[in-house]
């Protein structure tokens, strides 16, 4: 049902059992929020949105109180405005002053409201809190001082996530966010998918840096640096360059990361083809062989982490094989090191990933070979804008350059795996040439693209029926663990991301409270695949050339022990 309501004098229309902020949302009339969260029950904690209504005694919270027929508001009268300027006086007393060293400088919502409600003096002198940084995890740094209590962390660690690592602790004024007791996110249930540094509206929480170490590698003469990215990377990287969303800067990006002083730029998608290759042979031989089926995907660190603590029982399901970047490392250090005469120790290898997890898995110790770490550090795509910015290369003034051999070449399969489905698709793509010996027809798969919770779809190849299924953020796992558990046997593999749309939402890529940007990331990386002659990872000559140079002959014969690993039960302290 469609009726009028009142905003600031004017006639609008608003849906019966929408609340006043969808409704003002929907006609392009905004009021702040901090507490509120797109697509999540509202709990109207903040007060931010807070209009007036003609006939309530008091301010209304815009995101809880549903509309009516005829309600007459008015979303920034002195009262109002009065309103949000004292709740953000209020936080600000309680907040450190040292907004020149915040990781959020810039791009700060407490920030924002501030310059917004002209807040330029302190009225509220009350004694602050003081809370000790937990810089623990491998991953993520919480700073509690500068949490503001909004929740969003949690919320979305609890229902996007599944894992609820962090939490509400204490009362009234000695609340607090953080994991169980109090303790280090290190001995938590956190996966470090990052996804609480996306929604965090200040600086409370965001990731650990490499920076110095990176630095002094690239200044080191003694090392060899070397630098992978992954394929969303391009894609996301100039919005922080404040270039339209979903442009494709992979030319460009080559070129920047030379002048930072990298030796050689490798393309991620390359470890893609060939995790395509790796994990399409391993899920056939389960197949074949009689197997642990349905098969998981083992490229997304927060699912694995989450599969090891809460769900060691599923750990024979795991892929073996390493994921994109650790692949990547890995013959990095053996074959490239092998053609280019030199030794893997002098080799220093960065990663730039759009995801905070990526940082934990390059330290695990099932990532060394032979006393080498497989990667050294790990960039997300907003600390390469800042090492970008910090090293004075204008992007607008580098003309595109192509990535360095023998790791240049790649397909558009091995682009797609940046997108929840995508990782599924490049497989089916493969397995159909693997096990029908033919291409596909049409190599577009809509069924599993898109980002429903999750995607089930039966692709006939010959005579085989393969059920393959995605699951579209880590929350949404579990009804399908169940499943399993309870006898559902006719699932043979299984592609999880921890990160709602995948790879090009994870909890690395660049800061955005705009839900549509998602959608724009998505349709470029589909329209790269479109537009690409090479759309299968088994046609990519470079991978081609690994296997037949490297990896399959009989001196080496190494592919399994590089390329693969294992996992463990893992206990969760708190």
């Amino acid at each position: 049902m469609i009726f009028n309501i009142e905003v600031n004098n004017k006639t609008i229309k608003a849906r019966k059992g929408d609340t006043i902020l969808t409704a003002l949302n929907n006609n392009g009339i905004k009021v702040p929020t901090l507490c509120h969260m797109e697509g999540f029950h509202a709990t109207g904690s903040c007060r931010m949105c807070v209009v007036e209504v003609e006939g309530k005694p008091n301010l209304i919270p815009a995101c809880s109180y549903p509309v009516e027929e005829w309600m007459k508001i008015q979303t920034h009268s002195p009262k109002v405005i009065h309103a949000r300027k004292t709740i953000v006086e209020l936080l600000l007393s309680n907040h450190p002053d040292d907004c020149l060293y915040c990781e959020r400088n810039g791009n700060c919502e407490l920030q924002k409201f501030a310059i917004e409600l002209n807040v330029r003096e302190r009225r509220f002198p009350g004694k602050k809190n003081k809370y000790k940084t937990d810089p623990s995890s491998a991953s993520i740094i919480r700073d509690p001082a500068k949490c503001i209590l909004c929740g969003r962390c949690a919320r979305i660690c609890e229902k996007t996530i599944g894992v609820s690592a962090i939490d509400f602790i204490g009362k009234g004024s000695k609340s607090i966010i953080g994991p169980a007791l109090n303790k280090g996110l290190n001995i938590s249930s956190c996966v470090n998918c990052g996804q609480c540094i996306l929604v965090c509206p200040t600086g409370a929480l965001y990731e650990k840096t490499h920076f110095a170490e990176i630095q002094d590698a690239l200044h080191n003469p003694d090392l060899h640096v070397v630098i992978q990215y992954s394929s969303t990377v391009p894609i996301t990287l100039a919005e922080e360059f404040g270039i339209k969303p979903g442009k494709d800067i992979n030319g460009i990006l080559n070129a920047v990361l030379r002048k930072i002083g990298f030796e050689k730029v490798f393309d991620t998608a390359f470890a893609v083809d060939l995790t395509i290759m790796e994990e399409s042979d391993e899920l056939i031989n389960r197949i074949q062989q009689g197997g642990k089926l349905p098969m998981f995907t083992s490229c997304c660190p927060g699912w694995i982490k989450y599969v090891e603590q809460f769900r060691p029982d599923f750990i024979p399901n795991l892929s073996s094989c390493k994921s994109p970047q650790q692949m990547m490392g890995a013959v990095i250090n053996s074959y490239y090191s092998q053609i280019s005469k030199i030794p893997s120790e002098n080799i220093y290898s960065v990663s730039v990933m759009p995801c905070t997890a990526k940082k934990f898995e390059a330290q695990r110790e099932q990532m060394t070979h032979k006393g080498i770490t497989d990667v050294d550090a790990v960039l997300t795509t907003r600390e390469l804008a800042r090492l970008i910015h910090l090293n004075g290369i204008d992007i607008n003034q580098c003309e595109p350059e192509s990535a360095d051999m023998p790791f240049r070449n790649r397909s558009s399969a091995g682009k797609i795996a940046g997108v929840s489905g995508g990782i599924m698709e490049a497989m089916i793509r493969t397995l159909y040439y693997k096990l029908g010996g033919k291409e596909m027809s049409n190599y577009k798969i809509q069924e599993i693209r898109g980002i429903k919770d999750r995607k089930e779809i039966t692709v006939k190849i010959g005579e085989q029926k393969l059920v393959m299924a995605v699951v579209n953020g880590l929350g949404n796992v579990r009804p399908l663990l169940e499943e399993i558990s309870a006898g559902r046997s006719n699932i043979h593999f299984v592609e999880v991301m921890a990160c709602p749309g995948g790879c090009i939402n994870g909890g690395g890529q660049p800061l955005t409270k705009d839900a549509s940007i998602l959608k724009v990331r998505t349709k470029a990386i589909y329209e790269i695949d479109e537009s690409e002659s090479i759309r299968v990872a088994h046609k990519n000559s470079s991978v081609n050339d690994l296997y037949k140079n490297f990896l399959n002959t009989e001196k080496e014969n190494n592919n399994h022990e590089l390329l693969h690993t294992s996992y463990k039960k893992r206990e969760v302290l708190l």
